[in-house]
């Protein structure tokens, strides 16, 4: 009875010593957002407390894009001497760009990654970067948000309680079709997939294909039965996604550039200390910048393997398509708040 006793007694004593240790440690929310003496208010922590933010993506493991959020993630973690990690959920395993950008604004998720399409759903003056052939060059669509344009986009975000904190890219777009596009007539009658998207939607109607909005994980299937005769979208697509299955043709259209914007809550943004704030955008900005280059160096990749497997590229005379675009855009009275088309107009003349 007495070792029975002092064995009590001793576990009492144990798990006395481990409640008090852990009282004054830092630990993680459910959240994975680092707590401190279990709350979450900034004043209470300290640069030297470990914080992990969770960012959110819909590309798989295998893409470019998550090789580039790994990139930023190295790059974060680089420049803030391991006191930021951000872990990665891919796939879509949170849900779809809206869904995720939806949870970061309530402060449900840490950062959210969106094509720029998506954000007009909040932002509607972001609809000016949807026009076909708006940038002659990487370097224009660049320059648009490393400067005025990309203050402009922020403002807003803002005011939905995000920080975008940086811009990866899926670049300009091309079209995968099952039969060869060479010149605007032959996109007559073509049943073409593209985000749901009036300006995408209006570029391949001016060029008289018939386009549709169409979720991005049905394209394959419907690619198959025949709902749709051609798909857009960046080089590297059309490997990752096995569209050259049925697409045997891709023709260089590059009619829409595409970014994907990283997003921050408000929630976790105010968690970075003062001192970590300008080291952990340094790193975003290395990270995003290298996914930039991965992108160029998987489409020249995707297009030499694509030629083994049989797919044929084809040039097309885009001065043509996009004099067509023009005066389908005028019919339409397209307009844009003055103020974002002359941050538009700066970056232009910028390269």
């Amino acid at each position: 009875m007495m070792r029975r006793k002092r064995s009590i007694v001793a576990l009492l004593m144990a798990l006395l010593l481990i409640s008090t240790s852990l009282m004054g440690c830092s630990k993680k929310d459910n959240k994975g957002n680092n707590e401190v003496n279990g709350t979450t208010d900034v004043s209470e922590i300290s640069s030297e407390d470990t914080i992990t933010f969770k960012l959110a993506m819909v590309d798989n493991e295998t893409t470019n894009y998550y090789k580039g959020a790994e990139k930023i993630a190295e790059e974060v973690a680089a420049a803030t001497d391991g006191k930021i990690q951000i872990e990665i959920v891919a796939g879509g395993a949170l849900g779809g760009e809206r869904d995720t950008v939806e949870l970061a604004m309530s402060g449900d998720l840490d950062i959210a990654t969106a094509a720029n399409s998506v954000f007009t759903n909040w932002i509607p003056e972001m609809s000016i970067l949807d026009q076909a052939y708006l940038w002659e060059n990487a370097d224009q669509a660049h320059a648009a948000v490393d400067g005025a344009l990309g203050d402009l986009i922020e403002e807003e975000a803002e005011k939905l309680g995000l920080h975008i904190i940086g811009y990866m890219e899926s670049g300009f777009r091309n079209v995968f079709s099952k039969d060869p596009i060479k010149s605007i007539d032959d996109f007559k009658g073509v049943k073409i997939r593209t985000m749901q998207n009036e300006y995408h939607m209006g570029a391949f109607e001016s060029f008289g294909a018939m386009p549709t909005a169409m979720a991005a994980n049905e394209q394959f299937t419907a690619l198959q039965q025949g709902t749709i005769d051609a798909a857009e979208n960046a080089i590297s697509n059309c490997l990752a996604n096995g569209f050259y299955e049925i697409t045997k043709n891709i023709t260089y259209t590059d009619h829409a550039f595409v970014y994907i914007l990283i997003a921050m809550s408000d929630d976790a943004w105010n968690k970075i200390p003062e001192d970590l704030r300008e080291p952990f955008l340094e790193g975003v900005k290395k990270g995003y910048e290298a996914q930039r280059q991965y992108l160029a160096d998987a489409n020249a990749e995707a297009e030499e393997e694509l030629k083994k497997l049989g797919v044929e590229f084809h040039e097309i005379d885009k001065s043509v398509l996009e004099a067509a675009y023009k005066k389908k855009a005028e019919e339409k009275d397209y307009k844009f708040d003055p103020k974002w088309q002359e941050a538009v107009n700066e970056a232009l003349k910028s390269n």
